[in-house]
């Protein structure tokens, strides 16, 4: 299958919306040609500085728009972040993926981050972080730190982001992740459905993501987890086929990215995971939190993979 970054809406509204079988067919098909059939990818994720950012985000309990139950943390000493991030090797997880609640890296900060980034490397994980918005600079030097992957996600549709998001627009976004692929790390973006967002929207978002210049290496696909305090509390939880469409349309259309069921998973049963998992989906998070939002525990996610039959693996590619 070659490689495209020019998909246009109808055809991606003409594999999203056919036939459930079908669409898991030609999913499952395109994930074996690239990925083994049996393997997904464990990744850690640690919140390492909570609450207080200045952005308005509608889903998220760390803005500090919002009246949540979220207690603020500065950001964690060197060693307390060594400590969870043996503990993620321990459990299997490969990658160990850090977030702090920042509109953009306080300079002050930065040669803090670059240890972290640099000690937890030497652990022999792979390293994630997810900062806010970066210039060039900040790109170059996580780089220099030793950093493998970077994440920043899009959320939503152009459209649609307008009503989710007013502190930061949706190119600040797009330019922040070309800093990112100049600086030579590789890209982990994705978004979150269910925040209230039409189908046309879902189509929308998976259009900007694989129309990027380069698909990103990862592909973090959230279900919204309404959370008491924000604007979306009460937003109806997403038709599960729905968010199963999600990921088998971004397997067909990003063949060779690792696509990622991240936040929301604690909500879905047993057998809606496996059928993302046949969907594509080959990566998840292990741990009890992401950032703010619950996870299943790792113990319920190692039975969850051996009923499975299911390895984890540092590399899935064939």
């Amino acid at each position: 299958m070659n490689l495209r970054n020019d998909w246009l809406i109808s055809e991606i509204e003409a594999l999203y919306t056919q036939s459930f079988p079908e669409l898991l067919y030609q999913a499952q098909t395109v994930h074996r040609q690239y990925f083994k059939a049996n393997a997904v990818q464990a990744v850690t994720l640690l919140n390492i500085k909570t609450g207080a950012c200045p952005e308005d985000c509608a889903y998220c309990t760390q803005s500090g728009h919002f009246k949540t139950a979220l207690k603020n943390e500065k950001l964690w000493d060197l060693e307390s972040v060594l400590s969870k991030a043996r503990e993620a090797k321990e459990n299997g997880a490969i990658r160990f993926c850090m977030g702090a609640a920042w509109r953009s890296i306080p300079k002050k900060d930065r040669p803090k981050i670059e240890e972290i980034i640099r000690e937890v490397k030497a652990l022999g994980l792979e390293t994630c972080v997810t900062l806010g918005m970066l210039d060039q600079e900040d790109a170059e030097a996580l780089k220099a730190a030793g950093l493998d992957y970077y994440n920043h996600n899009l959320d939503t549709s152009p459209d649609y982001y307008k009503k989710i998001i007013t502190t930061r627009s949706y190119q600040d976004r797009l330019d922040t992740l070309e800093q990112v692929r100049n600086a030579e790390i590789k890209v982990c973006c994705g978004g979150i459905v269910g925040m209230g967002e039409t189908r046309e929207d879902r189509i929308a978002f998976l259009q900007q993501l694989v129309n990027l210049p380069k698909h990103p290496e990862s592909v973090t696909l959230n279900q919204l987890t309404p959370m008491p305090g924000t604007p979306l509390e009460n937003t109806p939880p997403l038709e599960s086929f729905e968010y199963v469409r999600v990921v088998a349309t971004a397997r067909i259309l990003m063949p060779q990215s690792y696509i990622r069921l991240a936040a929301g998973r604690n909500l879905m049963t047993p057998e809606l995971q496996a059928l993302c998992i046949l969907a594509g989906g080959n990566s998840i998070f292990y741990g009890e939190k992401l950032l703010t939002a619950e996870n299943p525990s790792v113990a319920q996610d190692k039975a969850f993979l051996e009923t499975l039959g299911l390895v984890t693996e540092e590399s899935c590619m064939r």
